[in-house]
Parts: C-alpha cells; structure tokens; sequence
C-alpha cells in the first residue's frame, strides 16, 4: 500500500504487481485481502437495489442520469445526481454537453469501451443509501475486441470517500490506443462562467474552466488492484468566517460578507463569488468580547497601517518647493526622459501579460480578465484536445445542450 496527498484528496494504492515473489508472500496476500475488501461483490448484493441499464449495455458513446439517494461531496460540493458513460468513467458536471471526457469527471479507466459488441458487457449500478457503486463489467475495447474484455467498478460513498477497484485489466494501460477517445484515469472539476452575447438578445454563453485534475499513474492499474481516495478538508466546509479565516489547511480560504460563504475562489460558485465583489473584499478580524469578521473594500483598506499612512501625509506637507529657473528646466528635462521609458516600459509589459494571458487561460489574471471584458470583445479561444467524443445523453430531461470551450490544464 502506498498514499500521497494530491489536495484534496489523499490516494492509497492498493496492487500486488511488485510483490509477487516467495519471499514476501504475506504481503500478497494481505495486499489481495484489501483489495477483496474493497471490491463490491455485486451478486451478494439485494437484487432488488441492483440495476442493469439496458440502453447503456447495449449502446457505444451514451450517458443516462442516475440519482442517488445520498449526498455525495465531490471537492466540497454535495452531489445528487451524477451521469453514468459507456466509457468507463462517471460525469459530475450539471451542464451535459457533447464533450463530457474533457473535465468533470470521476474516471476508473475512461477509454473507447463498446457494450454492444459483446452479450456478455453490461453496465450495472447499485445504490444501497450509504454508497454507490458503478460496475463495467466484461466490457470490450470497440476498436480492439481482441484484447480481451475488462471488468472494474467505481464506489461513492456518502463521507466523500472514492474507490477504484480493478478485477479483470487485460492488458496495461498505456497500450490503449488514445486516437479515437481519451484514455484517463483519475478526477477532474470545473466552475462554469455565463457570458451574455450582446448581439444576441436573451442567449447566454457558458464556458467551463477546469480548475483542478488528479491524473493516477497508469502502470498501477492492474488486474486485482484498487484505489482509495479520501477526501481532504477544502475551504466549503466552514460556515462561519471565523473559522474561515483561521482553517489551517492547505488552500487560502476567504469569507465572503455578502455571500456568507467560505472559499479559496476557485470552485463551482466561481461566477458568484466573482459577480458579489468577493475577490474585492479583505478580511480584518476584530476581536473583542467575541471575533466577528469585518468585510471592507480594498480600495478603502490599504496594506499599511494607519500610522504609516499619517506619517507619509505629513512629510509630504513639510517638503520644501524649488522655484528656481535652472532647476525647474533640469526637472523638466528629466521627467520627459522618465516619462518616454514609463511608457516604454508599460507597453513591454502589456504585450508580456498579454501573451501570458492567452497562453494561461485560467491564471488568476486570465480569469480577472476574462470576467471583465466588455461584452463586444471576441471570447478567448482556448486549445482543444484530440479525440473528443460526442456523447448522446439518454433520456434527456429537456436541460438545454450549451456550447463549451475547454481550457488549458491546471
């Protein structure tokens, strides 16, 4: 077993690949009892709980919506209802577009699986109130039947806790052929941001931005192997700013006075925050009988202290005026010089952020820009992936499909 932290989320893997050797046969072993610990035996399970989707087992490139019956939180934010794909992986965005493999995702192995080229490929799911699991079982590669089938599920559970379990990986990973859908192992988030077209009265456009991805080494995902991650603390799930601004925990966590909401400003409440001033706003706890928080504007609270700020008055007061011809034309002549290498210099500059704008779509002064561009300025454009699928969504519950750009990675 080995863990790392990959905030937010804390990753044990769990694979006997490097102990099967005489010598430490107890550490198989014990490595195959965790593993059987964490695959879901869907046969033991109620029948009654468990469902075989019809349309997915016998379709290629096709999502459904399922529901659960618990709130699953997913990088801080409570879940319920999720988009089960074909390919191997589980959709969490609220906006289904053509696009789904780019981002929002929970994928145990993501790759171009076709359950209609075999009777014997189902997708099943089982919701027991406290955990969901999603099992692709005896699925093939439509562009590679020959490999053989691949059977794996992938386990949510209500505290936040993500499992993926691997019982049947014919061949390793990195020979998936990528050209035809992405081959992805791992999770993935984004914000969305609404734009309004001024040309275009009552149309909104929505572009997603990928705001944090974790990516599994593909060598550990074998046959008889799992994945546990468990979530870590993020900046949502302090309800108070006192207990905001003083978390110890790995993200700069701000409260929000208008919005009563803690966050690092880079969530699924993106638009919101951006839209209430919040990224404006300065914290300034004042302690008395009790902490409360005081939200002021940036421009009013200044980075120095009101003592400072009176002593810099004051010498500014007390300087003495020179009024002497000679001087005033040395000044003169000085302040044309510094005046042509200012402006020199702030051209430089803004060709230099410019370009680190368009090639950083989603830095902090790429979104900061971005969000306040005027309307009649043309969208950025972003660099899509290859091998984007189109995924049809079934039994579509009449949400309109919107357009998506996809950003760089984080």
């Amino acid at each position: 077993m080995q863990c790392k932290s990959i905030d937010p989320f804390q990753i044990c893997f769990f694979t006997s690949f490097h102990l099967a050797v005489p010598t430490v046969s107890h550490k198989l072993n014990l490595l195959l009892h965790l593993f059987q610990d964490l695959w879901v035996n869907i046969d033991q399970m109620d029948k009654e709980k468990v469902k075989i989707h019809g349309i997915l087992s016998n379709t290629h490139r096709q999502a459904a919506r399922v529901n659960l019956s618990f709130d699953f939180p997913f990088y801080g934010h409570l879940l319920r209802e999720i988009t089960v794909a074909t390919g191997g992986f589980i959709y969490t965005g609220d906006v289904v577009h053509r696009m789904l493999t780019a981002t929002q995702f929970i994928a145990p192995l993501m790759a171009n699986f076709d359950p209609s080229v075999s009777r014997n490929s189902t997708v099943i799911y089982f919701d027991n109130g406290t955990a969901l699991v999603v099992q692709w079982d005896h699925v093939h590669l439509q562009d590679s039947f020959h490999l053989g089938s691949f059977t794996f599920q992938a386990t949510l559970h209500n505290d936040g806790r993500i499992v993926f379990a691997y019982k049947e990986i014919p061949i390793p990973i990195s020979q998936i052929s990528s050209v035809n859908h992405p081959v992805k192992v791992g999770l993935s988030d984004a914000f969305v941001v609404v734009h309004r077209i001024q040309q275009i009265p009552n149309v909104r456009r929505r572009t997603i931005y990928e705001y944090h991805r974790v990516d599994l080494l593909k060598s550990r995902i074998i046959s008889s192997s799992a994945v546990e991650m468990l979530p870590l603390p993020t900046c949502l799930q302090f309800t108070s700013c006192s207990s905001c601004i003083s978390s110890q925990i790995n993200f700069n966590c701000s409260w929000c006075q208008r919005l009563g909401r803690c966050s690092s400003g880079f969530d699924r409440h993106r638009q919101d925050w951006v839209d209430n001033s919040c990224p404006d706003e300065v914290r300034v706890l004042v302690c008395g009988s009790g902490c409360s928080c005081l939200m002021m504007n940036a421009s009013i609270c200044g980075l120095v202290d009101d003592t400072k700020i009176a002593l810099h008055l004051q010498v500014s007061r007390a300087s003495p005026v020179e009024s002497t011809s000679n001087k005033n034309s040395s000044s003169l002549h000085t302040g044309l010089i510094l005046g042509v290498l200012m402006l020199m210099l702030i051209m430089a500059a803004v060709v230099l952020v410019t370009l680190y704008i368009y090639h950083h779509p989603i830095s902090t002064a790429g979104l900061f820009f971005i969000e306040r561009r005027p309307r009649r300025w043309p969208a950025m454009k972003f660099r899509r992936g290859s091998g984007h699928p189109a995924y049809a969504e079934v039994e579509p519950i009449g949400q309109e499909k919107e357009g998506f750009i996809e950003s760089e990675q984080c």
